[in-house]
């Protein structure tokens, strides 16, 4: 699920129109990140955004208080701490806030609410100063505050979309378990038999010997972990893309949420009419 959370993170921001009316810039480099929540979507979601897109965690916010540091917190530090300590209190490169709840109220570019849901309500939404919401958890919004974050011109990416990522990987892992062979037995060899064979033609070109990390890099065959998570990034972007298309050509449709409702609904009715089911 941390990980689907990057991947549409990603490809929202590969939209240049739709970060612009979110009022961010075209890079997730860089973005001063709050998340709340650092449990299993919340961890991974933060590590993986830190460490391989650049962002900065700015806060993290427990159930005991929150770390604040605008200059960027280690995410594995901090969750190791936390995992020794049992508690966020004492960490060191940090701010302690004993008021987490306080944080969702930060400026910051993007918010990650990853913990319980009724985090952002009627009576805190006013104060919300996030430029987009990615919500990882179940129902991190009230009905009333998400009206109160369109008003403000809030973005938000809708949990039905942005935490999908674990039920989908777990789709996977049934698929696997059905055929009985692990993704990828079947072109592995194959793959890096073509991609040694590629590397020897380049090197009869050039006249020249690539070294042996290079041809090792260049020949690897995709394992089964590459290819869950390949399967995972293409089903995020094509979905978002799906929820973006809804909304671009209803005009009754004005938000994530309410194009992501369409679509699933119409999904549970066309699987209703191939059943015969009317």
């Amino acid at each position: 699920t941390g990980r689907g959370v990057q991947y549409a993170l990603r490809e929202f921001f590969r939209h240049k129109g739709e970060v612009k009316k979110a009022k961010l810039t075209q890079s997730l480099e860089g973005k001063k990140v709050i998340i709340q929540g650092l449990g299993n979507v919340g961890y991974h979601a933060a590590k993986f955004l830190s460490e391989e897109d650049g962002v900065k965690i700015i806060a993290i916010i427990e159930r005991d208080g929150a770390l604040i540091n605008e200059k960027g917190l280690n995410v594995e530090s901090v969750y190791r701490y936390m995992v020794k300590k049992k508690t966020i209190r004492g960490y060191k490169d940090a701010k302690y806030q004993s008021n987490g709840a306080k944080c969702l109220e930060m400026k910051c570019d993007i918010l990650i609410p990853a913990a319980m849901q009724g985090q952002i309500r009627r009576d805190n939404a006013n104060r919300i100063k996030a430029n987009l919401i990615v919500e990882a958890a179940n129902g991190p919004t009230t009905y009333e505050a998400d009206l109160i974050l369109r008003k403000k011109g809030i973005v938000v990416l809708p949990d039905a979309y942005v935490n999908a990522g674990g039920v989908t990987v777990s789709y996977f892992e049934w698929l696997r378990n059905l055929s009985h062979i692990r993704f990828g037995r079947l072109e592995r060899r194959y793959e890096e038999l073509r991609s040694t064979q590629y590397s020897q033609v380049l090197e009869k070109l050039t006249g020249k010997r690539m070294d042996n990390e290079t041809k090792k890099i260049l020949i690897h065959g995709a394992e089964e972990i590459d290819l869950v998570r390949s399967g995972l990034d293409d089903t995020m972007r094509l979905a978002f893309q799906e929820i973006k298309e809804m909304k671009d050509k209803n005009k009754k449709i004005t938000n994530y949420r309410t194009a992501a409702y369409v679509i699933a609904l119409q999904k549970i009715a066309r699987s209703y009419l191939d059943l015969g089911i009317y």
